[in-house]
């Protein structure tokens, strides 16, 4: 049961460092524009759906995609923690997507599925991170790396309909402080990842 409950934090943890809901409010604001509150709702609930399809697939077929194409789980946890630490890098550098910074005068709402599901909520880090997670892990820790998956995208739902009382309430200088501390939690779980691919190929 301990097993299970400390899983279920470091898969909490990684996915909420990935996706980060409070980080990606100004990207939410700068492709939504001035659009009215339902159509804002509508982006946000159609563009976390679209993200959890995504990662659920992923998360439900990993090994059969790594069955499929000879990937073994040591190289994954060694490439997946390298692409890991690189967007964790990046983040403690401020660097942002050209994606993440686009603005629309024109408030199409198919930016629910891209840019906004894809790749800033389902990211190669978000999959990444899920395959991982589901690599080697039966059949109880794959549901709940769904079921806390969920969890996240409704976090991020309410987090993006709240978005303008949140920007308005704490500021761009705060959410920008807690992306630099989630870029260093990602980091730290790509040096993670990278460090249990050597001692599973190694067998340390």
């Amino acid at each position: 049961m301990d097993h299970l409950v400390t899983f279920s934090i470091t898969v909490f943890t990684g996915f909420f460092a990935i996706m980060n809901p409070i980080s990606n409010l100004p990207i939410f604001l700068s492709l939504v524009g001035n659009a009215d509150k339902e159509t804002k709702l509508r982006i946000s609930k159609r563009a976390v759906l679209i993200a959890f399809i995504i990662v659920a697939i992923f998360v439900i077929l990993g090994k059969t995609i790594f069955e499929l194409f000879g990937i073994t789980i040591p190289a994954f946890k060694i490439t997946g923690g390298i692409l890991i630490f690189y967007v964790g890098f990046d983040m403690l550098q401020s660097k942002k997507s050209s994606i993440k910074n686009l603005k629309n005068t024109h408030i199409d709402e198919n930016i629910a599925v891209s840019p906004l599901a894809i790749p800033i909520l389902a990211g190669p880090g978000t999959i990444v991170t899920a395959m991982n997670f589901v690599s080697d892990a039966n059949a109880l820790k794959i549901g709940l790396v769904l079921l806390i998956f969920a969890v996240m995208c409704l976090l991020t739902y309410i987090t993006f309909s709240l978005s303008d009382f949140i920007v308005r309430k704490t500021g761009n200088n705060v959410i920008s402080v807690v992306g630099k501390i989630m870029g260093l939690i990602i980091a730290i779980i790509g040096t993670s990842m990278i460090i249990e691919g050597i001692k599973i190929s190694f067998n340390l």
